[in-house]
């Protein structure tokens, strides 16, 4: 899996820093090429000429050219680097570097080089256990993995400062693994195509500050975006409200209603290769919605009817109009779950559908698991045990991969 990857390995300044000694060699010994980068705190552990030596590479150190008259050495390597990587890695992370990282400051070699990154990023936090455990530090790894990052969490055992707990950072071959794990999850399949999302609710207005929604957070549409975007696709993410970051390399559109996201996902799939239809889009809107706030007074007084007219139903639509694209859609079904799948599928042609069953556990809305069933058009049911919801969209896209590949093998012929 890693023969020919080209592996960055960013090392910040913790006691833990001896461990990369051996993540660089078996990262070598796999047939990876590797560079390293170093903090100016971790080369108080262990030398750059060690990892040099190891990696077979000069370790980068400092922002700034080592000559300053060279001509050919312009303090540009880290944005090099950052283009050059099919996988970065960070171990061991310190406290100082993650809250770097979620707050984007970059004032050190491998905090510059990941806002140039245009590939995945491993995070291995190892600290302390109050540093791990401090709510800043969580809050910024969590942060971070909403930004579609990869945390490998720290293990737990004796530390440096003699105490016990959460902070350690894992052996050096799981480390190797996770980064075999992620590059498995995010081949460049879709260099060059063009994928269309869609994410999130719709709200649909009853006056100007009351509206009819659904509790669809988003996270299934943006994992599908980031998973796209890191498999080389241009992705367009076209998401109704919600309170989640853009993953990066994705171009966003907001949209709030049913018809605006209609309008925006029409606009945009004529040019797609596929269109992954995650938004859990409102099936009515109030027909006559008011221009001013309803008063609770009046309400009391008169009661209450809200009318209702049916959404556009946007999958329909793009089914008549596919012109060759691949068409993802999904459902969410209470009873009857395959049939009713299936037969959405086949009413509106879809080429897959993602079957979301209410009652299975790890499947919640705003949960970051989910738990699917995926139904092809060939009759072919694969239900998907729980994982994390970027697993699942690592899994759509295997199959939507193929069948592009497969459609684009086809049109060469």
């Amino acid at each position: 899996m890693l023969k020919a990857k080209k592996i960055l390995v960013g090392i910040s300044g913790g006691i833990s820093v001896y461990k990369m000694c051996t993540v660089v060699r078996l990262l070598k010994k796999s047939g990876a090429q590797v560079r390293v980068l170093m903090t100016q705190s971790a080369t108080q552990f262990v030398t750059p000429l060690t990892f040099s030596t190891l990696s077979q590479e000069e370790a980068v150190v400092s922002l700034w050219p080592s000559d300053a008259h060279s001509s050919t050495d312009l303090g540009t390597k880290h944005i090099e680097l950052g283009l050059w990587a099919d996988a970065m890695v960070i171990a061991p992370a310190t406290a100082n570097i993650i809250a770097k990282l979620a707050t984007g400051i970059a004032d050190d070699v491998i905090t510059s080089a990941v806002l140039a990154l245009r590939c995945p990023l491993l995070i291995s936090p190892a600290m302390d256990v109050d540093m791990y455990l401090n709510v800043v530090t969580q809050k910024n790894l969590a942060l971070l993995s909403g930004r579609g990052y990869f945390i490998l969490p720290p293990e737990e055992g004796e530390l440096a400062s003699g105490l016990v707990g959460t902070g350690r950072l894992p052996e050096p071959e799981k480390i190797v693994a996770f980064v075999e794990d992620v590059l498995n999850k995010t081949p460049r399949d879709l260099s060059g195509k063009k994928i269309l999302v869609t994410a999130g609710p719709t709200h649909e207005p009853i006056d100007p500050v009351r509206f009819i929604g659904n509790r669809s957070s988003g996270k299934m549409g943006f994992a599908l975006a980031n998973a796209a975007a890191l498999r080389g696709g241009e992705v367009t993410l076209i998401a109704g409200p919600v309170a989640l970051e853009t993953p990066k390399n994705v171009n966003r559109i907001n949209v709030e209603t049913a018809e605006e996201m209609k309008r925006a996902v029409l606009a945009h799939s004529k040019k797609s290769d596929a269109v992954i239809m995650a938004a859990a889009v409102a099936d009515y809107t109030p027909a006559h919605p008011a221009s001013q706030k309803i008063k609770k007074a009046k309400l009391s007084q008169s009661g209450f009817t809200l009318e209702l007219k049916e959404t556009a139903d946007i999958l329909k639509e793009l089914s008549t109009q596919k012109n060759g694209a691949l068409l993802i859609g999904f459902a969410l079904e209470t009873n009857d779950a395959i049939k009713n799948a299936t037969e959405k599928l086949r009413s509106k042609n879809l080429d897959f559908i993602i079957l979301n069953s209410a009652h299975d556990e790890g499947a919640a809305f705003g949960s970051d698991t989910n738990v699917v069933t995926i139904i092809g058009k060939d009759g072919t049911t694969e239900r998907l045990p729980k994982m994390p919801k970027f697993d699942v969209a690592t899994e759509i896209l295997n199959r939507a991969g193929r069948r592009l590949a497969a459609s684009s093998k086809k049109e060469r012929k």
